[in-house]
Formats: C-alpha cells, structure tokens, sequence
C-alpha cells in the first residue's frame, strides 16, 4: 500500500507540473524546456527555508512561488523577444544557468552534496509526515492548481492565448499587447511548478541538483506532449502514464540480467508508436 501511495505522490507532483507547462506549450503555443528550472526553484526554496530557518512548509510555499515569478518575469522579457525555435534556446539556456547555480553555489544550495534534513509539513494538529496525509495533501494541491489553470482557460485571457499560438500578427492587429500575454502565463505557470518543487522537497526530505537537470525539463515536456497538448485533463493523463508505465514494466517476466535495459527499451518502443499513431497526443487538440 506505501508503494501506491508513494507512485500516487509521485503522479500528484508530475501532474502539476504537466498542467502548468501545457499553459505555455499546449495553450500559448510556446515550447519552453526550462520547467524543471522553476520546479528546482520552488523545491530549493523550500528546502533552505525548512533546514536553516523556522519559517514553515505552507510559508515556503509562498515565497518559492514570489521567487519563482520574480526570476520567470526577468528571463520572460528576454524571452517575449524571440520566437520559435529561438524561443526554445532560450529556455534552454536558461535551465542550463539555473542548473549551474543549484551546482555551484555551495554555501547556499551544498551543491551536488544536496540538501537533506528537509522537515515535512505541519498544519494545526495534522502531521503530513505520513505518506497517506502527505497524498490528500498533494491531490489538494493538484485540484487547486488544476481549478486555477482550467480558470486561465475558459476566461478571456486564456482565448488571447490561443489566439496567440494560432496566429500571432492577426492578433496583433486586434490591439493585443502579446508580449505581455506571453509573460504573464509564462510567470503563472512557473509559480505553479515551484508549488510542485516545494511538494519534491518536503516529501523526499532530500534533494540535489540531478532532480532539476534539462532532461528533467523535457521528461515534463514528454508528459504534455504525450497526454495531449491544449487539454489539461491530457496533461495528467500523460503524467500518469509515464509515472505508472516503468512501473507495471517491472512486473513483465524480462530475464533477471537484462531486465532493466529491456524494460527502458519497451518504455522507448512504447513512445514512439504512440507519437507515431497519435501525433497530437492521448487526448490532444493541438499538434506543435
């Protein structure tokens, strides 16, 4: 049972961070591999916080998402310049410098030691320090950042976004300010990966800079491309699929000294025949 609720942990934190990168890539159409950067944000900022002073877990949840905007406002107005694939470099730039900073800067991060010690949350009388209080915990999360990005979808703000990924220069002649469209659901969505780094955080009770490295940015790019780009619903349906699919893979009878590799080549096999059959994704509206 600990092992369920630690995949469905595990399912909570992903989906998040799926819902929110659909925001910019599905929704706003922009493709931006920078996302494991805010997550190690959100997870850093918590993880300094609970080990060095007495602020608590849901303050550090706050001040990871402020930490979050204020980087993603600075490196958005950089970004709001290009488009395309130069859009994409940027981002990848951008992971590449933060991933360095989680590297390097010992006497803040400990650097590739990690920080361990990090406290669990607490909240009145209920302690989050059993993994089952931990899951409502996250899932609440989860169904908030979901309300609020659904939200963003339906509003009019949300149709600007996908009147932006369809047609920029149209929009532009409506009078639509899109830069500031493009760095506003940028900001938003990476507070909402930095809730998730702070949920890694306080539930490993240990991190490192691995967690945050660029193949983390494009695993969370898979799982919104895989379960379907523009559909949030897509979004967590890809999380769960690529959470729980290495996973059941474990159960299939593979001889005991290829196992491993066996199973990561059906995991690639797997992949590649859904992107093949189904280009937009499980469930998507969008192709990019």
């Amino acid at each position: 049972m600990e092992y369920l609720i630690h995949l469905a942990i595990l399912f909570s934190i992903y989906a998040i961070l799926g819902v929110s990168l659909n925001l910019v890539v599905g929704y706003t159409g922009l493709l931006s591999v920078t996302h494991a950067a805010f997550y190690g944000i959100g997870a850093y900022t918590t993880a300094i916080l609970l080990t060095k002073t007495g602020v608590g877990f849901f303050s550090s949840v706050i001040l990871g998402i402020i930490v979050a905007i204020a980087l993603s406002f600075l490196i958005g107005v950089v970004l709001s310049k290009f488009k395309g694939d130069y859009y994409a470099i940027g981002t990848f730039g951008f992971n590449t410098i933060i991933f360095a900073i989680f590297l390097n800067w010992q006497n803040l991060t400990m650097g590739p030691f990690g920080i361990p010690g990090i406290s669990k949350p607490e909240l009145l009388s209920i302690n989050f320090a059993n993994n089952f209080n931990f899951l409502v915990l996250a899932l609440i999360f989860l169904g908030l950042i979901y309300f609020i990005a659904r939200f963003i979808t339906k509003s009019p703000f949300g149709r600007v976004l996908k009147a932006i990924r369809e047609d920029e220069k149209a929009i532009v002649v409506f009078g639509y300010n899109t830069p500031y469209f493009k760095l506003a659901i940028f900001s938003i969505s990476a507070a909402m990966a930095a809730v998730a780094g702070s949920l890694f955080a306080s539930y490993l009770t240990f991190i490192d800079p691995s967690s945050f490295r660029l193949m983390e940015s494009a695993f969370i790019l898979a799982i919104v491309i895989l379960g379907g780009l523009a559909n949030l619903r897509g979004a967590i349906l890809g999380a769960l699929f690529l959470i729980l699919l290495p996973e059941i893979l474990r159960f299939v009878g593979f001889p005991p000294d290829i196992a491993a590799q066996m199973r990561q080549v059906v995991y690639g096999v797997i992949l590649i025949l859904v992107m093949l059959y189904r280009p937009q994704g499980l469930i998507g509206e969008y192709k990019l």
